[in-house]
């Protein structure tokens, strides 16, 4: 019974999260509804300007802390709303404030590790020892994994709190930047044309952003295999 009391937020948190993406609330954020109905958004925003932020943040949080699938929908409909810089706060307090509820829910689910790990935590496990501080940032900043398996792999493996907030603020912050961007760059290119299609990306106030998160990813891994590599050649006992 202690077991099903411990893990109980955390199948709370996963079951409201089944519920909202069963539901379709989500597909009202999709580009195409946005730009068809942006004169009412938009009217809405300046006449509630802290409500409007504030409902963002609470469903981006909520989004974060169930783990589901789409979040990404509702960060590009932040920049979309909200514009680059009001979008990327919004969207960091969100993430930062979901991931950390879903990290909480999970240290207290999991208790003091004794129960074999799930296959992601296991397989970080040896890393995520040796070098914490660097392993942290380097899953926070490449998509290997969703965010949310991520999340629930760092609070198995028992990362400290204060560096799972630092990590998620910092890594999640940058990739917000361009997500942001992406979703600003969609609604104002959207509004010229109406169809949605690959030709979209071709714009370069989306295929920029796209490039600079493709140019982070592949940074972050150059500078993991190079301090792996340095780490490698050091004579044992240095």
């Amino acid at each position: 019974m202690s077991r099903w009391r411990a893990a109980l937020p955390l199948i709370l948190l996963l079951l409201a999260g089944i519920v909202l993406y069963a539901s379709g609330s989500l597909d009202q954020l999709t580009p195409q509804r946005l730009v068809a109905h942006q004169g009412e958004l938009h009217a809405q925003i300046a006449a509630h300007p802290w409500l409007s932020r504030l409902a963002y943040i609470g469903l981006l949080t909520l989004t974060m802390a169930t783990g589901i699938p789409g979040t990404i929908v509702v960060i590009l409909a932040g920049g979309f709303a909200f514009g680059v810089v009001d979008g990327t706060l919004c969207s960091s307090a969100g993430l930062t404030l979901g991931s950390l509820i879903l990290y909480l829910a999970s240290r207290y689910a999991f208790g003091a590790g004794s129960r074999q790990p799930p296959a992601i935590a296991a397989r970080l496990h040896h890393g995520f020892e040796r070098h914490p501080v660097s392993y942290a940032m380097f899953l926070r900043l490449v998509p290997i994994v969703p965010f949310g398996a991520v999340t629930v792999a760092l609070a198995w493996l028992r990362c400290p709190l204060w560096l799972f907030i630092a990590a998620t603020w910092l890594g999640g912050t940058l990739t917000l930047i361009f997500e942001t961007l992406i979703g600003a760059g969609l609604g104002s290119v959207m509004r010229q044309s109406s169809s949605f299609g690959f030709s979209l990306f071709m714009h370069q106030e989306i295929l920029l952003p796209l490039a600079a998160m493709a140019l982070l990813a592949l940074l972050s891994l150059l500078i993991e295999r190079i301090v792996r590599r340095r780490r490698q050649a050091r004579p044992p006992g240095d």
